[in-house]
């Protein structure tokens, strides 16, 4: 008997670590768009560019985009860290300032590393972004001012989203008007994912909610139909965010279960 009390206690416990905030109002206006995954990326259009960027505004979708602290405290707008699979080159964005990143060019094209601004330019006043802070090491402080810096004066909407819960946790903080969102996915079946136990347990299923209180969980669509975040979605009624999409069919599948979709390799 004591064990079941225990382990229902424990339960209980997980349960209200996975609360967030529920009824941000940005929310339903930006439930209304569609999100072009890196931008509207393809046929020799590098994904983070802004080639790009412009179609995926010209053709009426909101972009989800990656950002990473420079060497300068300046923000540029790429995936990795490592710029080998993106610009074929041994070097890291963070080791960079925003006058190097011209000499970089995008998958073979003569696109280049766009800094954040040059995104936000094309963005105001016409479609949301979905911001994904990409901290390196412990830069998670410096990411989130200097993400500020550049979003605190934007005309338009946006939220901010990351893997890192540190970053959720100092807008939750010091920006708390800010529509912010915690990445997550099943971590266990993540290739060469380096993270301890612990770590991928907590992540994996929301337990660190609590601190963050995110106003919506983007969770990897193939791993949505987990126990803690359908908790997430019909307990404490947070907003889901479903990525990537990647067919018409998936596509239909999230908007009718309720995910605001993050979709790529298609225009739905």
């Amino acid at each position: 008997m004591i064990y079941i009390i225990l382990f229902l206690a424990v339960l209980l416990l997980a349960v209200c670590a996975t609360i967030g905030r529920a009824g941000h109002p940005g929310l339903k206006r930006l439930s209304l768009w569609a999100y072009a995954h890196r931008g509207l990326h393809g046929d020799a259009v590098p994904e983070n560019s802004l080639k790009a960027f412009r179609k995926a505004a010209a053709e009426g979708y909101g972009a989800e985009l990656d950002v990473h602290l420079l060497a300068d405290g300046n923000l540029a707008v790429i995936h990795d860290s490592s710029l080998k699979r993106t610009a074929g080159a041994d070097a890291v964005i963070e080791d960079l300032t925003v006058s190097e990143l011209d000499n970089y060019y995008l998958e073979g094209t003569l696109e280049t590393i766009p800094e954040f601004s040059k995104v936000l330019d094309i963005f105001a006043d016409k479609a949301p972004l979905i911001v994904e802070l990409k901290s390196s090491g412990n830069n998670h402080e410096a990411l989130c001012k200097a993400a500020c810096r550049y979003l605190d004066d934007y005309v338009g909407e946006y939220c901010i989203e990351s893997f890192d819960p540190r970053c959720v946790h100092w807008f939750r903080k010091h920006r708390p008007d800010v529509l912010r969102g915690q990445l997550a996915e099943n971590f266990f079946k993540t290739k060469n994912c380096k993270f301890p136990f612990h770590v991928k347990f907590l992540m994996s299923n929301h337990l660190l909610n609590f601190l963050t209180l995110p106003d919506f969980v983007a969770y990897r669509y193939s791993d949505r139909n987990t126990l803690f975040t359908n908790i997430c979605r019909k307990l404490w009624k947070i907003q889901g965010v479903s990525w990537t999409v990647r067919s018409q069919r998936e596509f239909d599948t999230a908007i009718a279960d309720g995910w605001i979709p993050i979709f790529e390799n298609f225009n739905p």
